[in-house]
């Protein structure tokens, strides 16, 4: 009896909370006042009339937002976005009207934007997302630089060295997407060819959640490109000129023209100079020094079509082409001097050309569901790389057992990723997002040379991998979290002259978690957790020759196993009001197998360098990381950052099993000075400390950089002024070589003076229906790649 009273109770209480829960609802969408597009990630606070915080959330990816449980009352909403002036409305939820529909809420930027196809926010912020950190690129940071790969050493936790070889937390393991999607171009050469004006934010996401492929140790940098689709006719015109031992010319047109449910855009960009680089290698042990000088030549050239068909609001399609162009190479001499034995003194001259076509063709089709948030999206993606090597060797001094000769390699790549992504937004607090991809990948390299000491020879490079993914999230008032899992199956073969050198077939799965607090408008926290693979490149498991001197062979290792990497981190950001925000993060991984690249000695030509890569034993890292925009007054505002970086290190280099523990730091501060409404400053400096690794010893880099922009005719046209590298310090110098002692030091052309001129034209305020990008929800459309 005492336990059915028990029960009849317990239901009546249920009942009584059930009818007495607050009713009140509170529901609408945030965009851009300007270019009418949504912003996702708004803030929306809920206070009571003596201010209190009541709660608060996040508009989704779509700018719409929906708070429940609201008891009746007077309240104040406030909505919130970095680089936007705050909306604040008093609102009442009576008996009467529970249901509040506020609709379109428009933010306003902080300054005055253009009715234009570009538009660039003064400075620079950053935004930490549940799974990523935003930087939303401002004009104080396109000043540093005329591409991506000048402006990338301003960006917290990103390095790039004097070659544009880009790395991320002190790890060269990175991917790098452009608008979420993947390419077959040499990074180093990508960011080159990107104008920095044309970008509109960079996405670090350091650990990825299932949805992303789980390639790259370091994590992604996703760079989001300018969107434009606007009413009518509109473009972009950036052109720039550096100068430093050479002259360089880099220069883009970007152009669209919207007709009701017709969207067409087109790019073209170039590229076009020449860059110096030395290098000196002391072997004091062989009393020998290999010293080269190189003039590095390229001509790059980028064209892109690309056309949106907008059938009805739930229905579009998507395609575009690209096709890159280039055509370079290094052109100079490698010295071997013998500095007790002159008459064994040897030149080696050279003249590398590489001519290649990189063309990627694009089709998207995107269906939205009657219920908001909910769609379905196909892609398909096709990728074609051919290139042809030519490269020329001769020599000077004692050449006996060398003579000219010539290098021919032909590459192909063929790379197609298909997939299909589902997003349902099971109710306003719950998301659900599901997706197939299969990525093939066909590679075909042949090596023919008029060398006598090397043999002709063919390699095939196949792999395919086939992928699920599912994540599962919910958002609630002051907390969120998300969880998720990719199932990947893997398969690789390799055939060397016609002989399987290597095969592997594996089925691996990849879970990821996000938990994010939220306690009010001032505070994020955030902890993270995800594994993630790094696969041998082609470059790393080729066996055939890829770089030769009289000194130094380089190959790769068909027999290299993956890395894999458990990674957890945790963050905060603290955001200051209208003023900026600090963001702090601390991270641990483990890495196991991983994959590093040795010197050894030459078995078989003792006092010769063999450069090849090899799996090391498992390793932890450790990493700090703080980063602060400011605006101190209206005139001088501030992006700083620090970050430090510990590691385990151990494995074996030639015979000798090396261990060591590696800690360094980088600096990075950058400061932006405005004289006028349209005349603006920039200095920035850049400081990593000493760092080491199980080969050698580096020294510390540092260098200044000063900038200006000015900016006339209603702030459509831009001129800006650089000078790079002040001092002239910037250069790589390391010690306490390792299996055998060498030091050495390389120098790039890095002292320079940057003239650029950017034009903005055209007009048109209605905004664009947006597809939904696989990777980073952004709209798909115009944009350079």
């Amino acid at each position: 009896m005492k336990q059915l009273f028990l029960i009849i109770t317990l239901f009546i209480s249920s009942i009584s909370l059930a009818f007495n829960e607050p009713a009140g609802k509170i529901s609408g969408a945030v965009i851009d006042a300007e270019l009418h597009e949504p912003i996702p990630y708004a803030t929306i606070i809920i206070n009571d009339s003596e201010g209190k915080l009541i709660t608060g959330i996040t508009t989704g990816d779509d700018g719409t937002f929906l708070i429940n449980k609201i008891n009746d009352g007077a309240y104040q909403l406030k909505v919130q976005f970095i680089g936007y002036k705050s909306f604040i409305k008093k609102i009442t939820i009576t008996p009467e009207n529970r249901s509040l529909e506020l609709g379109i809420i428009a933010l306003e930027p902080e300054v005055a934007q253009l009715d234009d196809v570009m538009v660039v926010a003064e400075r620079t912020t950053i935004e930490q997302r549940i799974d990523r950190k935003v930087i939303n690129v401002g004009k104080d940071l396109t000043t540093t630089g005329a591409s991506a790969s000048e402006i990338m050493n301003n960006i917290p936790s990103v390095n790039v060295d004097q070659d544009g070889n880009i790395a991320m937390r002190g790890n060269s393991n990175v991917r790098i997407l452009i608008d979420g999607k993947p390419t077959n171009m040499d990074p180093a050469q990508l960011l080159k060819q990107i104008p920095s004006t044309s970008i509109k934010s960079i996405e670090l996401i350091t650990n990825p959640s299932a949805k992303y492929n789980p390639e790259g140790m370091s994590g992604i940098i996703n760079i989001i490109l300018h969107k434009n689709a606007n009413d009518g006719f509109n473009g972009n015109l950036n052109t720039g000129l550096t100068v430093g031992e050479h002259a360089r010319f880099n220069g883009s047109l970007d152009m669209n023209y919207r007709k009701e449910k017709l969207n067409f855009y087109g790019n073209f960009g170039t590229d076009l100079g020449t860059r110096s680089n030395l290098g000196r290698i002391w072997l004091p042990e062989q009393d020998l020094l290999q010293a080269f000088n190189m003039d590095n030549k390229r001509e790059s050239y980028l064209y892109k079509l690309g056309v949106d068909f907008y059938l009805n609001d739930n229905n579009t399609f998507s395609f575009y082409t690209n096709q890159n162009y280039f055509e370079g190479g290094p052109e100079g001499a490698l010295r071997v001097i013998y500095e007790n034995d002159p008459a064994q003194n040897l030149i080696q001259n050279l003249d590398m050309n590489f001519d290649n076509l990189n063309a990627t063709y694009n089709f998207v089709y995107d269906r939205k569901f009657k219920k908001e948030g909910h769609t379905i999206q196909a892609e398909a993606n096709y990728n074609n790389f051919d290139e042809d090597e030519n490269s020329f060797f001769s020599f000077e001094g004692d050449t006996e057992g060398y003579s000219a000769y010539e290098d021919l390699v032909k590459e192909k790549r063929e790379n197609l990723i298909t997939n299909v992504d589902y997003v349902n937004p099971l109710n306003d607090k719950t998301k659900l997002e599901m997706g197939l991809e299969a990525r093939l990948l066909d590679t075909d390299n042949a090596y023919n040379t008029t060398n006598a000491n090397f043999q002709d020879s063919d390699y095939q490079y196949n792999r395919d991998i086939y992928s699920f993914y599912t994540t599962f999230g919910q958002n609630y008032e002051k907390w969120s979290y998300q969880v998720g899992a990719r199932l990947e199956n893997f398969q690789v073969d390799a055939i060397y002259n016609g002989e399987m050198v290597f095969e592997d077939d594996y089925l691996t799965i990849y879970p990821s978690g996000f938990l994010s607090h939220t306690p009010d408008e001032k505070n994020t926290y955030q902890l993270s957790y995800s594994r993630r693979v790094d696969r041998p490149g082609f470059g790393q498991v080729n066996p055939i020759r890829e770089v030769s001197s009289p000194r130094l062979t380089v190959t790769g290792n068909p027999e290299l196993r993956p890395q894999f990497t458990n990674s957890v981190e945790f963050n905060y950001t603290r955001n200051f009001i209208n003023k900026g925000s600090l963001t702090g993060g601390v991270f641990f991984r483990n890495i196991n197998d991983e994959i590093n690249q040795v010197v050894l000695e030459d078995p078989q030509d003792p006092g010769s360098l063999l450069l090849e890569y090899d799996n090391f034993d498992d390793n932890n890292s450790y990493g700090l990381e703080l980063s602060a925009n400011y605006k101190f007054t209206d005139w001088w505002s501030t992006n700083t950052s620090f970050e430090a970086y510990s590691q385990q290190l151990k494995g074996v280099v030639g015979t000798e099993y090396l261990e060591t523990d590696n800690t360094t730091f980088n600096f990075r501060t950058s400061h932006s000075f405005n004289a006028t409404d349209d005349l603006t400053f920039q200095l920035f400096g850049f400081y990593r400390g000493k760092d080491e690794s199980l080969q050698m010893k580096m020294k510390p880099i540092y260098f200044m950089n000063l900038g200006g922009r000015y900016s006339f005719l209603e702030d459509k046209a831009t001129v800006s002024l650089n000078f790079n590298d002040i001092f002239n310090t910037q250069e790589f110098q390391f010690t306490d070589g390792r299996p055998f002692p060498q030091r050495g030091r390389f120098k790039g052309e890095t002292q320079t003076v940057y003239v650029g001129f950017s034009y903005r034209f055209g007009g048109g305020k209605n905004g664009a229906l947006k597809r939904k990008n696989r990777d980073n929800n952004e709209a798909g459309g115009g944009g350079m790649f």
